[in-house]
């Protein structure tokens, strides 16, 4: 898995001097100098995770023999209330979810008892490192709020953890020319079956080391929008895993999709139409409604849910506990708490309009008629 990474790597950084088709002088120059900021840090980053999962093989090597047993894993298209859905879930202290420290700086055991270990004699001295952490991450990630609400501690996607191969979906944003990260959209359709399984069996040694330190008596919880590509291998890697299948209206997904990648593509110095990208973008989103329908139909009810964010939004607590009896689950006092939070501090429904899709060259009615299986009248009421 090492060697293929250097060889990806090699391929970032020829689409760093020499990206295909070349952009014009000025906006390659600008894309030059944030790549060449961005990317040392960037892989100074992901050594340090190597270094973990190494150190691992040789001080914690029994994880391997842990068991992920009926692990539930939120799939969705991208914007459909799976984030949401998430944190829900994550309440219920039988569960146990990723958190965005232990993705990006600690996939490994080595370097979650090596954070523990700093965390503890950080609280013994009156918590200074935990209070500038804090001051950090307020001002670091209020960019992203309104797009995907993130803090350190928060549940996250475990797709991250995959950055260390290179192999992350998120990269298709600063290397849109990165062909294998584009597969990682369509997994179930365009990775061969030793590439699949090599990933597979990556992502379980992620899980079972998550586990390894949380307790392996607890239920693996992972959410993930772009695992929708993947939720086949999912099921095949698992076969005792949970699905909850979050929906949205076709227009809402990639209007608000593209939205939500358009200043980290404006700030890698990409142009907002390339009809490349958006093509491909296209094409895996169509893919991820495919692939879960077809999934879907192969379960039976105790093992998939499919949820509308239509529904979601206006019926939460009944959808929760729906969720909760399907899996042979009573609902935990601390997710009891969470709905009511939730229903005391929520805003009326408004309906949506239908999304402006012209800013981003797409045609309404060539995706309308190409998504039409995927859409949701009442979400596009006025």
């Amino acid at each position: 898995m090492f060697l293929k990474t250097v060889a990806r790597l090699a391929s970032l950084l020829r689409q760093v001097v020499w990206p295909r088709p070349f952009p014009g002088i000025g906006r390659y120059l600008y894309r030059l100098v944030v790549l060449l900021l961005f990317l040392p840090l960037f892989l100074l980053l992901q050594l340090f995770n190597w270094l973990g999962l190494l150190l691992d093989e040789v001080l914690f090597r029994a994880y391997r023999c842990i068991e992920v047993r009926e692990p539930w894993f939120v799939l969705g298209v991208p914007r459909s209330g799976t984030t949401f859905m998430h944190r829900l879930l994550a309440s219920d202290p039988a569960n146990t979810t990723f958190s965005t420290w232990e993705c990006l700086f600690a996939p490994s055991i080595t370097q979650r008892y090596f954070f523990r270990g700093i965390g503890a004699v950080d609280r013994r001295i009156g918590r200074p490192l935990a209070r500038s952490l804090g001051w950090v991450e307020r001002r670091a990630l209020a960019w992203i709020e309104d797009v995907h609400p993130m803090s350190l501690d928060a549940p996250e996607e475990d797709y991250l953890t995959f950055l260390p191969l290179l192999c992350c979906f998120v990269l298709v944003v600063p290397f849109p020319e990165a062909d294998w990260v584009w597969r990682m959209g369509t997994f179930d359709r365009d990775l061969d079956d030793a590439e699949r399984a090599r990933l597979m069996r990556w992502y379980r040694r992620c899980l079972q080391k998550h586990l390894y330190v949380h307790g392996e008596h607890k239920t693996l919880l992972s959410k993930n929008a772009s695992f929708a590509g993947m939720a086949g291998s999912l099921v095949e890697t698992f076969p005792d895993a949970r699905l909850v299948i979050c929906e949205r209206d076709a227009l809402h997904v990639i209007a608000s999709q593209f939205n939500s990648i358009e200043s980290g593509r404006r700030f890698f110095g990409y142009a907002p139409h390339d009809d490349h990208f958006r093509g491909r973008l296209l094409d895996c989103i169509a893919f991820y409604y495919e692939n879960l329908a077809r999934v879907h139909a192969d379960l039976p009810d105790d093992r998939a849910v499919q949820v509308s964010l239509w529904e979601l939004s206006r019926d939460t607590r009944r959808i929760v506990e729906t969720i909760n009896a399907r899996f042979g689950r009573a609902l935990a006092a601390q997710t009891d708490a969470a709905l009511a939070e939730y229903e005391n501090r929520s805003s009326p429904i408004r309906p949506a309009r239908v999304p402006d899709l012209e800013r981003w060259g797409i045609d309404a009615t060539d995706v309308g008629h190409r998504f039409s299986a995927w859409r949701h009248e009442e979400e596009v009421r006025l």
